[in-house]
């Protein structure tokens, strides 16, 4: 009977390919939309909800009508439209589901951030008995599973001291709470979560956005192919955790803003620089200062994800520290798989010794990915 041995360039390639194809277009996912509920008395209330571009373009796309049915040329359509599907998705409700009307105010973008677009609903709730809660799910389902919703009360730069009424509970009190896909229904009478209540899910957030970031992943990957022992990997990425968290807290204070489009472009191009350079030396000693250098930028794509999410200011210090915490927990988690992984190939398929040709090989892969992003990031192709 004929053995067949599992070559090892199929054993990391296949990981790879596996890796790289849930980024046929994009690096990230976003899946996120945030909301704010502002009460405006009487029983009235405002809802503002933001979305990324991207993400309404994709929910919209299954439920958009046929160019036969609507002139979508016309101004004001697509908008019109938008506002429509996302009025349907989101409502203000009571415990036996009856809804409070809504209409709405206004579609376009969100001038306190540039990446987002935000539909402005009014809601009439006087009429409704009962509590009143906030139900976003339908709009989480369209975002699909890896959804997430943050939830504002009350004005941004509201102050926060109580009223008579919101300590009462007939008004909510200002706060904020990140929902997901089946979680309960926001109860508007009882508080929100306080700052360190919201970091285990910012946390997540964090791991979440390494683990779909499969540039980064990428990268991480490359600057450790030739890598034998244990130190040299500990030294890449404590350089680049210490430097991307430079970025990543300057970006979301809010302090330093560079347009994302240079930024993701920038990342593609670490990704081909670090995998070519694998071809050229295979000395990682010295490689903690690539990861050091390109960690600054990494930290904006980061950043990206953070403030995509919506940075309440409540909690910004806990959300910005859990956040990046996740952050290297999952590429903690990425070297424990990928170092012993490449040990195991040396020791059972080359006695030990790590093969160029294994490197290159998979280089050359994520060298392609890199390439394939930059196109992406430069000429809109994918």
């Amino acid at each position: 009977m004929m053995r067949i041995t599992p070559s090892p360039f199929a054993l990391l390639l296949a990981i790879l390919v596996l890796l790289g194809g849930g980024a046929a277009a994009r690096a990230h996912t976003a899946d996120i939309s945030s909301s704010r509920i502002v009460p405006e008395g009487g029983g009235r209330y405002r809802l503002d909800v933001g979305f990324l571009g991207a993400d309404i373009e994709r929910m919209f796309a299954e439920s958009k009508p046929s160019a036969a049915d609507v002139d979508l040329t016309e101004p004001g359509v697509i908008e019109a439209m938008i506002g429509k599907f996302i009025q349907s998705r989101v409502a203000l409700r009571n415990e036996t589901g009856e809804t409070c009307p809504s209409e709405i105010v206004s579609v376009g973008s969100d001038p306190a951030n540039p990446r987002d677009s935000k539909v402005v609903l009014r809601l009439e709730c006087s009429a409704v008995a009962g509590q009143i809660f906030y139900d976003p799910y339908r709009l989480l389902e369209a975002q699909g599973r890896r959804a997430k919703h943050l939830v504002g009360i009350g004005e941004r730069d509201a102050d926060e001291r109580l009223t008579e009424a919101q300590r009462l509970g007939a008004e909510p009190a200002p706060g904020e709470a990140m929902v997901f896909p089946g979680d309960a229904p926001i109860d508007l009478s009882k508080p929100l979560l306080t700052p360190w209540q919201l970091a285990p899910k910012f946390f997540a957030a964090g791991i979440e956005h390494i683990m779909t970031g499969y540039d980064h992943l990428c990268f991480l990957i490359a600057v450790m192919l030739w890598a034998t022992r244990v130190w040299p990997v500990v030294k890449l990425v404590t350089a680049f955790t210490v430097s991307h968290s430079v970025t990543l807290s300057l970006a979301a204070l809010g302090l330093v803003d560079l347009p994302s489009r240079w930024v993701e472009i920038a990342i593609a191009l670490s990704i081909i620089y670090v995998a070519v350079e694998n071809f050229f030396t295979c000395k990682v000693e010295g490689r903690w200062r690539d990861t050091f250098v390109f960690g600054f930028i990494h930290g904006f794509g980061f950043a990206s994800g953070l403030i995509e999410i919506g940075v309440p200011q409540r909690a910004l210090v806990p959300a910005l520290a859990s956040f990046n915490l996740g952050v290297e927990a999952g590429q903690i988690g990425v070297v424990l798989v990928a170092l012993p992984l490449l040990l195991a190939i040396d020791r059972f398929f080359t006695h030990g010794l790590r093969d160029p040709r294994l490197v290159r090989a998979v280089s050359a892969v994520i060298a392609c990915f890199g390439a394939y992003w930059l196109a992406e990031r430069i000429f809109g192709v994918g």
